[in-house]
């Protein structure tokens, strides 16, 4: 498997239209709400220098395998500290195995920009989170979420 920051674009929104429907498949909490990713702010987001995009592909056949999405922008809290949000990290059921090194590699690149701080969303009914702690992270939120557009919720 090899390792690589791409650029959001068209092309590769393409590419990730199948591997993206698999994890929504495999992972969305509300299979009512339709996966629609908003292409166009994701473009924005690159444009305006906030995104990295970071793929895991086969090293012969170049298919993508996997992908991790960080937001990158100083925190409104600490304004001097670059922080990178994970929007969403995916590997393939059948090559997670290298998951830790795929992440560390995102983390290495993400700290030759100069981030401080990098924080990863775990889903409740796939967590990765003794992963996350045996890499070095701390758990520091709990994400909690309420439907209010549902009668009785």
């Amino acid at each position: 498997m090899i390792f690589q920051r791409e650029l959001a674009s068209p092309a590769f929104y393409e590419e990730l239209k199948p591997l993206i429907a698999l994890h929504y498949d495999e992972i969305s909490a509300f299979k009512d709400i339709a996966l629609e990713p908003d292409w166009d702010r994701y473009t924005q987001a690159e444009l305006g220098g906030m995104l990295r995009v970071f793929t895991a592909r086969d090293e012969q056949t170049n298919a993508l395998l996997g992908y991790a999405i960080f937001i990158i922008n100083y925190n409104m809290h600490y304004k001097s500290s670059l922080q990178a949000l994970q929007d969403i990290l995916f590997i393939r059921p059948d090559k997670r195995g290298k998951g830790a090194r795929f992440i560390a590699w995102c983390d290495n690149e993400l700290k030759k920009e100069g981030v401080q701080l990098v924080y990863h969303h775990v889903k409740k009914a796939h967590n990765f989170g003794a992963l996350l702690e045996r890499m070095g992270y701390h758990c520091v939120d709990l994400i909690y979420a309420k439907r209010l557009d549902l009668k009785g919720e």
